[in-house]
């Protein structure tokens, strides 16, 4: 079958936006048609909305919507690899292997006509669990593997003798989560980033604002995964509150 250009249709969700309307079909996964496509692509639009890798769309998408041209451009191996180690471990808890039609080693070792990453992330000092996304997966996401999820204000954030950070919560807290606290334990609780001394945490700078604090309780200490400002006004974050009580 001859590829032919066609205009992106407007429920293929995973690619919107991308910077050009036509794509060739077949695709670059041998789908044939259009209802193909949009079924097949629908199932990784979750992942765009954890943000696990910068460049999740332009891979996806370099497949399921190729841009029009005489000849295909595959994304490069480097590309696949980088979204795959980004975000395999996220797709894994909900029990989604990496898929074989997306397998890395299909793709070209990268050259001048291949598609390379555009996002090579660049090291800020913000701690890891202070910039996770506000969508509404994220913090789905977040409280599936969450064993503590807690609304709280924060009266101080210290850096600890043991190499972490902590967390000085006021004494009023909701908890939405709470595997394995015990009352005691959840009075006294100090969340703690791991290892967090040596970087900022810059969500958190306001001793009256409310938090969304997630984590982990290891052995008798609770390690912060997820931190962001209590945003009632934001839809996706109501959506997600709605969905977690």
């Amino acid at each position: 079958q001859r590829p032919k250009c066609i205009d992106i249709p407007s429920n293929l969700s995973l690619c919107q936006n991308i910077g050009y309307t036509r794509m060739r079909l077949p695709n670059l996964l041998d789908h044939d048609t259009l209802q193909e496509v949009t079924n097949q692509a629908g199932s990784w639009v979750p992942l765009l909305g954890i943000h696990c890798h910068p460049d999740t769309k332009l891979f996806l998408c370099s497949l399921f919507s190729p841009v029009c041209l005489d000849r295909p451009i595959f994304p490069c191996r480097s590309l696949c690899e980088s979204v795959k180690q980004a975000c395999m471990g996220r797709m894994q808890r909900y029990g989604f292997p990496w898929p074989d039609m997306v397998r890395c080693d299909k793709f070209p070792v990268d050259n001048d006509l291949c598609i390379e990453q555009q996002n090579h992330v660049k090291p800020d000092n913000n701690c890891t669990s202070c910039k996770h996304p506000l969508t509404f997966e994220a913090i789905v996401d977040n409280y599936c593997g969450a064993d503590f999820v807690i609304r709280a204000k924060v009266n101080e954030m210290r850096d600890l003798l043991n190499g972490h950070k902590g967390f000085l919560l006021k004494k009023k807290k909701k908890f939405f989560k709470k595997n394995n606290i015990s009352r005691k334990e959840r009075k006294k609780m100090l969340p703690m980033i791991k290892n967090g001394k040596g970087c900022s945490c810059d969500i958190v700078n306001s001793t009256e604002e409310k938090y969304l604090i997630m984590g982990n309780k290891v052995n008798d200490e609770f390690y912060v995964s997820f931190v962001t400002l209590w945003q009632r006004k934001n839809k996706d974050f109501r959506r997600a509150i709605r969905a977690i009580r």
